[in-house]
């Protein structure tokens, strides 16, 4: 009987303090600052730290988004600044980034997602379309609206979403990340420019389409994007 009551105690103690352990990791820095050293192998928290000494302290700052690029460059009428840790070392371990997207008359950010990261955007030009698909949960439901400048939007990680100039003037927004490397998926890259491609028979099979259609839509993204 003394040997099962041992027993319990010990197990009483563990539930006990299980939750105690859990809430003792520490997942945020552990220092001020932590300045990407982007020859280094990233972790799970990032890339290892520069000595402080080379670090400098222009880590803290940015001109990267103060102009964007040309939006004409690429079939999608849009073009995309990224500021994340490999562009400003100095986001290392913070969880933190952003990106700028310009937009042509008619472009768009195509549709995608952010597999590490909720994203929040200002408009700061013209009025974009932004719109969001939920998952299945919520019966695939679309949320949008045409979003102008001054005006924010949210996007929960891991849906869907796009952005498209419904302006006839071009339009530009900054967004931001809870991560240092949200990561991107394009939805039509992924599926028709994947390397090595998704079998035919396999995307005709879920988009209900001929094959010959499922050809034509890959020969579109033989180059990427």
């Amino acid at each position: 009987m003394e040997k099962y009551t041992k027993a319990l105690a010990s197990l009483l103690t563990m539930l006990v303090l299980a939750p105690l352990l859990a809430m003792a990791t520490d997942p945020d820095p552990l220092q001020d600052f932590c300045v990407a050293d982007l020859n280094g192998k990233p972790s799970v928290n990032g890339y290892p730290c520069q000595p402080p000494s080379s670090a400098g302290d222009q880590f803290l700052f940015s001109t990267k988004i103060a102009t964007g690029g040309d939006p004409l460059a690429n079939p999608n009428g849009s073009n995309v600044t990224e500021l994340d840790v490999s562009e400003w070392p100095g986001v290392n371990t913070l969880g933190v980034s952003m990106n700028r997207v310009d937009f042509a008359p008619g472009g768009t950010n195509p549709p995608h997602v952010h597999p590490r990261a909720t994203e929040v955007g200002l408009v700061t030009r013209g009025e974009l379309l932004v719109g969001i698909v939920g998952s299945l949960d919520s019966g695939n439901r679309y949320y949008s609206k045409v979003v102008r400048a001054g005006e924010t939007f949210v996007i929960p990680r891991g849906l869907v979403h796009f952005q498209f100039n419904v302006g006839k003037e071009d339009a530009t927004m900054v967004v931001s990340f809870n991560s240092q490397k949200p990561g991107i998926i394009f939805v039509p890259l992924t599926l028709f420019g994947s390397s090595p491609p998704i079998p035919t028979p396999v995307l005709s099979k879920a988009l209900r389409v001929d094959a010959s259609v499922v050809d034509l839509i890959k020969s579109k993204f033989t180059g990427g994007y």
